[in-house]
């Protein structure tokens, strides 16, 4: 655990966790819609 003197921002290990995690679930999500639509995610925004 952090102490409250640690930051929570930048470039530290705390915050590249949640960023890693964050870009995982995003991942994952994109993935369901493509499959779910059967269109690219590009396709979807209009972009495609």
């Amino acid at each position: 655990m952090t102490s409250s003197t640690e930051s929570r921002f930048g470039f530290v290990a705390f915050a590249e966790t949640w960023n890693g995690r964050l870009a995982m679930l995003g991942f994952v999500i994109g993935l369901g819609t493509e499959l779910l639509t059967g269109q690219g995610i590009l396709s979807q925004i209009g972009l495609g």
